[in-house]
């Protein structure tokens, strides 16, 4: 059975989020566990961690596909492209400084990213989805290194 406070507490959670996250630290602050929205908390805590994982992803992405782009139209390399890559490394690397534990996570995801900037490339260019290797060819380390940005290959190197 649903109780009044329930009710009221879904909905303050539907009705104005930020109240009710103002609402819910206050209560968390002053140990108030029995006043507290626990069922859209709990929830709440789990999107954060998918919403990382989602940026993380997000960034990773843009990085492979200014990557490709910068490997395979070596003619029209910009400094915007170098400044996105330089850009959503830096995201990355604070990302991971602030949750260490999402390195692994970036290593298990690279495949599938790579495979979205591949598409994201061939749209973006032009250029067939048979243009870029369909293995990805960097690694986690060099998607990250400042430094590292990869040279043209002709067709019979790929």
């Amino acid at each position: 059975m649903t109780t009044k406070l329930e009710v009221d507490r879904q909905k303050l959670y539907n009705a104005d989020y930020l109240r009710w996250i103002e609402t819910t630290v206050e209560k968390l602050r002053i140990l108030d566990f029995s006043n507290i929205d626990w069922e859209n908390l709990i929830a709440e805590i789990e999107d954060m961690g998918r919403s990382e994982r989602r940026s993380l992803e997000s960034n990773l992405v843009v990085i492979i596909l200014h990557l490709l782009k910068w490997q395979f139209q070596p003619d029209q390399r910009s400094g915007n492209w170098k400044a996105s890559i330089v850009e959503h490394r830096r995201r990355i690397r604070k990302t991971i400084k602030d949750s260490p534990s999402l390195k692994p996570y970036l290593e298990e995801v690279l495949v599938e990213c790579y495979a979205d900037a591949v598409e994201q490339a061939s749209a973006k260019t032009g250029l067939s989805l048979e243009t870029f290797p369909q293995l990805c060819i960097y690694s986690a380390v060099e998607v990250l290194d400042s430094d590292f940005l990869p040279e043209f290959l002709p067709d019979e190197m790929i």
